[in-house]
């Protein structure tokens, strides 16, 4: 009786458990585990994850078996459809001395507003941080810029009035100027980074120029940038894909420690796209111990919402990272 209380317990409690072996195969599962593996419990028993995933899923769960059968224990959150599920990942030791990999779910949909509440905060602050990068951009542009003009031309009418006088003042002020140049060209390159708007004025192709040639001093890694040129893009999409594009960009940089990063913007049957693709190490973005979804997620989620985009990230351990944009419904 005890035992069949027991099972009657797990087959219908809220919860969804299952047990999957060293070689990838469900031993038991109980409870509606058709929302996280698409399958019901009963079709999960003595199936592989290749048969009940696709394989960039299998592949997925297969890093995370290796994981837990090291000894660590994983918390996973994952979205399924509009459903919000936190996963328990945890090693089982059988009196056999086998182990196993067991697993819980819990469905925390309805618990989710307070975490969207502070996702709006988040967003909220990140807009005001928009506003405060236009201003910067626009007193770097008008202010310093054009004074920073300003004085080269009152050295180049200086140094024509002492060009017959004092050749050796005029060679140092041609040195200055020099000088002035280079610190010119940081400004205007700081001002159009921090501007979005400048990526209306000048071009996506353009901005996307430009930030491969800043990235080429940083980054000794192979860059591949493929960008249509006949691809015409209102202007608040090409923002917000640039804006995509440097958030991307970035943490293949700074994060991934990967060798090689390639850029294409193309057009597909949804529209115009985005994608940034690295070999780096990648992450398990359910993984929420990795810390995988910082300011910079956040960032290209925000940029995303407020164009239309569809953005979604694909990425495991050891397989690198693709971050895809697409206008419209991808």
């Amino acid at each position: 009786m005890n035992e069949s209380l027991a099972e009657a317990l797990l087959e219908q409690s809220p919860e969804c458990q299952w047990i999957v072996g060293a070689d990838g195969v469900f031993h038991r599962a109980y409870g509606n585990t058709s929302s996280i593996f698409g399958k019901s419990a009963a079709e999960l028993d003595g199936r592989p994850l290749e048969d009940v995933l696709d394989a960039a899923g299998a592949a997925l769960w297969r890093s995370r078996l290796d994981r837990i059968l090291a000894g660590e224990t994983l918390r996973i959150r994952e979205r399924r459809d509009d459903a919000t599920w936190y996963i328990t990942l945890f090693p089982v030791r059988a009196a056999s001395g086998l182990q196993y990999a067991g697993g819980l779910a819990r469905e925390l949909t309805p618990l989710a507003s307070a975490e969207q509440e502070l996702r709006c905060t988040v967003l909220s602050a990140l807009k005001a941080q928009d506003f405060e990068r236009n201003s910067v951009s626009q007193f770097l542009h008008d202010m310093v810029g054009q004074n920073l003009t300003a004085l080269g031309l009152q050295l180049d009418l200086l140094r024509m009035d002492l060009d017959s006088a004092a050749p050796q003042a005029c060679s140092q002020i041609g040195e200055i100027q020099k000088l002035l140049g280079a610190v010119m060209e940081e400004v205007r390159d700081y001002s159009y980074e921090l501007n979005p708007s400048a990526v209306e004025r000048a071009g996506l192709r353009s901005a996307v120029d430009r930030l491969v040639a800043r990235l080429r001093t940083r980054f000794t890694g192979v860059l591949r940038v493929n960008v249509d040129p006949s691809l015409k893009f209102d202007p608040a999409l090409a923002t917000a894909l640039y804006q995509i594009l440097q958030e991307a960009v970035q943490n293949a940089v700074q994060h991934s420690g990967c060798s090689a990063i390639e850029i294409a913007v193309k057009s597909t049957r949804s529209g115009p796209s985005l994608e940034v693709r690295d070999n780096g190490r990648g992450f398990d973005p359910g993984d929420l111990s990795a810390g995988s979804r910082g300011l910079g997620l956040l960032g290209m989620e925000h940029h995303a919402a407020q164009a239309g985009v569809s953005l979604s990230i694909t990425s495991s351990p050891g397989n690198g990272t693709t971050v895809r944009a697409v206008a419209g419904d991808a």
